[in-house]
């Protein structure tokens, strides 16, 4: 018996500096993507809610981490009950988690895989914020933020990540956050909007970006940000899966970009910085959940595939009359709903694990547990969100006054503005002068 337990000893993980650092730095990556989500919002929005949108996204760092601390890591990741929760009481607080003790079955020690999920968790929530642009109060935004983190986020995480959580034990293949993170806040900003209603001048006024520079720099950052989202989501770098994500992210979000500018440019007639910069996107956000179970090649497909029918999503909002001011449901939602589907046809069954899709001789078993997941997160965090936006639209109030919209949610909601023009010259005068030949269609139109 003895040389038994000297091997199994043996075999036991040891925590591994190479995975320890490389997991801090994808965290660090990941952090940076929600400033970069501000910017990609904040660049889209009129001048008057700059600030605000910005806003939006900087407090869920703040809120997010405190709840995560407390309880939230404990609900998502503790040990199961009945498949919907996690719980531990040594991870309230964190109180109870030693220094080196490691994440169970990996190499890195419980806080950095626990400030890993922490960013995941920062800025789920962020991404809801583009489809509520001009109308929110900030103080209304934060509950709402508390709220849903509590009971939305936290549980949708342990289901599909957290041992014992009921899309994790169906099989349902979600490396990075396609039904956690993309169709939860997508499906999430649906159900908002539907309550809280559209913006004054909704299909009548002009309500352009007032900065494209913002969003392509934004974009950029996001890009960026996502290797980290993605490749980290392996916990380590000792099978070669994280670096086929790695590279995977990179294939699918040229693909999407490409794809959305040809069809742009097929519909409306021209490539535009705003199509690249949301192909980008939607390129990453269906690559996240696939990029494990897919060959570069259909990472390719993913990415083309999503790439045009976010492309075409973006103005279901028109046709349906609502009101999703920057497109996370016809990207986020969109984008999630396709990544996670086309596992079912085209995983490999040679990358996270040995499951394949219809493609690759795997029938469509796959596809079935991915539409159980994609739905089952759907409906829940659609159906929730708006039961607490209503229930703070009944009691606090959700939307700034129609005036105050008009006016400008920047001034009314934080008391500043994102530009201050007082020393650059002009003034008074400059308003009056005659404008020079197409100024009536610059951005100042839309401030």
């Amino acid at each position: 018996m003895a040389p038994a337990a000297i091997t199994l000893a043996a075999e036991a993980p040891k925590l591994s500096a190479a995975n320890t650092g490389f997991m801090l730095i994808c965290s660090a990556l990941v952090m940076l993507m929600t400033p970069g989500l501000a910017f990609f919002y904040g660049g889209m929005v009129r001048v008057k809610s700059t600030l605000n949108m910005l806003m939006m996204s900087f407090i869920s760092l703040g809120i997010v981490t405190i709840l995560w601390v407390l309880y939230g890591f404990s609900l998502a990741f503790g040990t199961d009950k009945g498949s919907l929760i996690g719980w531990d009481g040594d991870f309230v607080g964190l109180s109870g988690v030693g220094l080196t003790q490691l994440w169970d079955g990996y190499t890195i020690p419980v806080y950095v895989f626990a400030v890993f999920q922490l960013m995941f968790a920062i800025i789920t929530p962020a991404l809801i914020s583009g489809a509520l642009a001009d109308r929110v109060k900030f103080s209304a935004w934060a509950l709402f933020i508390a709220l849903w983190a509590t009971i939305v986020y936290f549980p949708v995480a342990h289901w599909v990540w957290g041992t014992g959580g009921w899309a994790f034990d169906l099989g349902v293949i979600d490396f990075a956050g396609g039904t956690a993170v993309h169709i939860n806040a997508g499906a999430a900003a649906l159900g908002v909007i539907l309550v809280i209603g559209k913006r004054v001048g909704f299909k009548k006024d002009p309500m352009r970006p007032h900065s494209l520079p913002w969003t392509m720099l934004g974009a950029g950052l996001l890009w960026f940000g996502w290797f980290g989202f993605n490749a980290g989501s392996w916990l380590g770098n000792d099978d070669g899966v994280g670096a086929l994500m790695f590279i995977n992210t990179q294939v699918a979000t040229a693909a999407a970009m490409l794809a959305w500018l040809i069809y742009e440019k097929l519909r409306h007639g021209a490539f535009t910085s705003l199509g690249a910069a949301s192909g980008a996107v939607a390129g990453l956000v269906a690559i996240t959940p696939s990029g494990g179970a897919v060959s570069p090649l259909g990472a390719i497909a993913v990415g083309a595939i999503a790439g045009v029918l976010c492309a075409m999503a973006v103005g279901l909002k028109y046709k349906f009359g609502y009101d999703d001011s920057l497109d996370v449901v016809g990207v986020h939602l969109v984008g999630g709903i396709a990544g996670s589907l086309l596992i079912g046809f085209f995983a490999t069954g040679g990358g996270q694990s040995d499951a394949s899709g219809l493609f690759y001789g795997g029938g469509l078993t796959q596809f079935w547990k991915q539409c159980a997941g994609v739905g089952g997160v759907l409906a829940y965090s659609l159906i929730a969100s708006a039961i607490l936006a209503f229930l703070i639209d009944k009691t606090m109030g959700m939307r700034v006054s129609e005036d105050d919209e008009v006016a400008g949610i920047d001034q009314v909601e934080h008391a500043e503005t994102a530009y201050d023009f007082s020393g650059a010259g002009g003034g008074s005068i400059a308003r009056t002068a005659t404008p020079a030949p197409g100024a009536q269609n610059s951005k100042k139109v839309d401030a």
